[in-house]
């Protein structure tokens, strides 16, 4: 066998092997483990009632975060491609910060802006808003680590986008949010996509942020991974992972959409990978 086939081989075997041992095998050993006593088991651990209320709670709150991230993300991306303003590099710097910090970082740092000491707590507070150890702290601490999602899948396709449709569109005499709706949004539809799911996948799975500001009360502000590592900590192996792969097959049937809606028939690679709307998951 020849030099360059051999490096060939050598590299597909070493990507090959890198993605079955770090996703693959760890899907089948926990798929193994909540499946071991049967289906009905597995079944009784995902319809206990705590469990469908935990994993119900996390498909709201991730629903939730998702629709606002396509509003204000979209506009944020509009606003960073689009518009020149004093301290734009700041600004676009700061898009990249939920990756950079701890999520458990993430969820004190809500809990200090909207806990009952300080300023705009107290006064949400007098006003009947509750945000921490309730819904929509929940849905806060969401947003607060999805947010470069949806803005870093739209920048690229902004970017690349060609201005002579929205020119045009102009000079036939629509407005700049017809423009916006009609012609531009289609444009960028495979990265507002890919914003979309990619802010309810990772939304599903949050953890630290969450635990800080949810409090953690059943049947009220205890999500889906929080019910899963206090099953854990409760010597229930088997219901902790029977939760874990209801949630691993909800991102995973929100990701094989995602493939099927941007990638045109008969395409071998996902639109995503080649018109970088994913290129923060990729940079990373």
């Amino acid at each position: 066998m020849k030099p360059r086939k051999l490096v060939n081989l050598a590299l597909r075997s070493t990507a090959i092997g890198y993605v079955l041992a770090l996703i693959l095998l760890p899907l089948l050993v926990i798929g193994e483990q909540s499946l071991a006593e049967g289906p009905g088991r597995f079944l009784e651990d995902v319809l206990q009632p705590q469990a469908t209320a935990a994993v119900v709670l996390t498909v709201e709150a991730a629903l939730a975060a998702t629709a606002i991230n396509a509003v204000f993300g979209t506009l944020s991306a509009v606003v960073l491609v689009r518009y020149e303003f004093p301290g734009r590099w700041f600004l676009n710097a700061l898009v990249d910060l939920p990756f950079a910090i701890p999520t458990l970082v993430a969820g004190l740092m809500i809990a200090a802006l909207y806990g009952i000491t300080s300023p705009l707590g107290a006064w949400l507070q007098r006003g009947g808003i509750e945000v921490l150890y309730n819904t929509p702290g929940i849905v806060l601490a969401m947003l607060f680590v999805t947010m470069p999602f949806m803005i870093r899948s739209l920048q690229p396709v902004l970017m690349e986008l060609e201005r002579e449709q929205e020119e045009a569109a102009f000079t036939l005499g629509a407005g700049r949010w017809a423009t916006f709706w009609k012609v531009t949004i289609p444009s960028v539809l495979p990265g507002l996509l890919t914003g979309l799911f990619l802010t309810f996948v990772r939304a599903l799975g949050e953890f630290g942020a969450i635990v800080i500001v949810a409090g953690n009360i059943p049947m009220k502000t205890q999500v889906a991974p929080v019910y899963v590592y206090g099953e854990i900590e409760s010597y229930n192996p088997r219901g902790a992972t029977s939760v874990s792969v209801l949630i691993l097959l909800l991102s995973f049937v929100a990701l094989v959409v995602l493939e099927r809606l941007v990638r045109p028939p008969g395409e071998r690679l996902p639109a995503l990978f080649r018109r970088g709307s994913t290129s923060v998951c990729l940079s990373r």
